[in-house]
């Protein structure tokens, strides 16, 4: 296995601008992926906080992130994981790509930069195989949620 690049594809009952709003604002992040979203704006460069938890410690898991792209209705990408200036070599990058399918969207998930972390082995592998099943719990997470939104529209 490479490790170098996660990428999920879904088709969501909901128009891009909708699924747009799900993975790039932060009252729909803690809907399907964080139990706590801080996002300032849509825009590049804003910076925003995801947070992950359980009763006793809500934040015991906490990344930073930064708006990399904004281009609604058909692309948000930030970076994350990170311990410096988020850039490639020193972060991932997650891009949601979105285009028209139908009465919907086809979403199509990638995370990259694995490999450039430089991390060791063992880290590199771990890592990769606990954001791709987190990423198999949330992008089917995403599109229930976001086509719940829709039928509320």
């Amino acid at each position: 296995m490479e490790f170098g690049t996660i990428e999920r594809e879904i088709h969501i009952d909901a128009t891009p601008e909708t699924v747009f709003e799900v993975v790039s604002s932060p009252e729909h992040l803690q809907e399907w992926w964080a139990d706590e979203a801080d996002l300032t704006s849509a825009t590049p460069g804003a910076m925003g906080e995801l947070a992950w938890g359980d009763k006793e410690n809500p934040r015991s898991h906490v990344e930073t992130f930064t708006v990399v792209e904004a281009d609604r209705p058909r692309r948000f990408a930030f970076r994350w994981v990170y311990d410096e200036a988020p850039a490639a070599g020193t972060s991932l990058l997650v891009t949601f790509d979105l285009s028209p399918a139908g009465s919907g969207t086809k979403l199509r998930m990638t995370e990259s930069g694995f490999r450039e972390k430089g991390w060791e082995v063992a880290v590199l592998e771990q890592s990769y195989r606990e954001h791709s099943e987190g990423w198999d719990l949330f992008i089917p997470r995403l599109a229930e949620y976001a086509a719940r939104l829709a039928a509320t529209r």
